[in-house]
């Protein structure tokens, strides 16, 4: 099972540019803010690990950064990821500028990642190698800029679509399908109403958003044919409006 799937999708979040006048004149005025989320990993029900992920904000773009620690068929692997992202006027979505992405243990790798032409195009460094990936009408976007896609398509109201992942060796097709909402009870928060998005591709998941949380994601169930992965949000702290 591939380390990506523990920590494939964490929380999506967006924010805005906020206008104000100051002396009779609009200006435009980045806003600032954060999110933080930790989560449990489970797989096949032992708990195995715990991951935690910080998005800064500012206007349009962020900088959001992932870190987690597992055992993984008894070995001990630490991911740590740090992604740039930006929002494309010219395509109206959420692009990855660059990314680097570091795992110790099982499929260690140092990999570092840049995107050109509305992030259609882009050039990946893993441990020295260096090659090239292009799609023709979709994004690559590193797995933080792909969850937040994700849930901006989910609040749209769409009801399926496309994403894009770069990985470390290949470029990773998706679909998507929005279920109907199903009600869980999630400690601390209690009963919460979560929509189910499924996953189709090289990996099966099923991603489950709580709308009352601002569309948090909450649980995220990998299902691997030998081993199933969950992650279970735990604690969620914003300073965005």
């Amino acid at each position: 099972m591939r380390v990506s799937a523990l920590v494939f999708l964490f929380v999506a979040n967006s924010t805005q540019a906020a206008d104000v006048a100051v002396s009779g004149e609009v200006q435009q005025v980045e806003t600032q803010c954060s999110r933080h989320a930790d989560y449990d990993i489970y797989l096949s029900g032992i708990h195995t690990g715990t991951m935690s992920r910080t998005e800064t904000w500012r206007g349009k773009s962020a900088v959001v950064s992932s870190n987690s620690k597992a055992s993984i068929l008894g070995i001990g692997t630490q991911y740590q990821q740090s992604a740039e992202l930006v929002w494309s006027d010219e395509s109206s979505e959420w692009i990855t500028e660059k990314f680097h992405q570091k795992v110790t243990g099982f499929r260690a790798r140092d990999m570092y990642a840049s995107f050109s032409d509305n992030g259609r195009v882009s050039k990946v460094d893993v441990d020295g190698d260096i090659e090239g990936y292009r799609s023709d009408d979709t994004p690559l976007r590193d797995v933080d800029t792909l969850a937040i896609q994700m849930r901006e398509f989910l609040m749209l109201g769409r009801q399926q679509f496309r994403l894009i992942r770069q990985a470390s060796d290949a470029i990773e097709p998706y679909q998507y399908y929005v279920q109907k909402p199903i009600s869980k009870n999630i400690a601390p928060w209690g009963e919460l109403s979560l929509i189910p998005v499924t996953q189709t591709g090289a990996e099966e998941v099923t991603y489950y958003f709580a709308p009352a949380m601002d569309y948090q994601l909450i649980q995220a169930r990998y299902h691997g044919i030998i081993l199933r992965g969950l992650i279970e949000l735990n604690q969620y702290s914003s300073s965005c409006g």
